[in-house]
């Protein structure tokens, strides 16, 4: 089985202490943020990692159970270095997914969510 780049656990957590903490927080009232404005979810940015493009895809190992996973990319791109971007998904704080972009010089040529994003 081969190794795949991974997320860092700390880097993860992290996020979901983020997400966690503003939705209980005793400040978010209905008052301040408006019973209709905010719907529960949230994305949040864990971490960007160095990534290198072979075969028109993008392999790693993503966190939450969802385990390793390919994502295709134009096979133009082999060879390539690139950076990959996991955000974690919430609703309420509670995590129900991962989206990963991977970008090459700044241009976003990848967007792929796992589970509830």
């Amino acid at each position: 089985m081969a190794k795949y780049p991974s997320f860092s656990d700390q880097a993860v957590q992290s996020a979901i202490d983020s997400a966690q903490q503003h939705y209980s927080s005793k400040s978010l009232t209905t008052a301040n943020v408006g019973i209709t404005a905010d719907d529960g979810h949230v994305a949040l940015l864990a971490e960007c990692i160095t990534v290198t493009i072979g075969d028109g895809k993008v392999c790693l190992n993503l966190p939450l159970g969802i385990g390793s996973v390919c994502i295709p990319v134009p096979i133009s791109y082999d060879g390539k270095v690139a950076q990959a971007c996991l955000s974690i998904c919430t609703t309420w704080g509670i995590p129900t997914g991962v989206k990963v972009s991977v970008s090459i010089a700044g241009i976003e040529i990848v967007s792929k969510s796992f589970g509830k994003c």
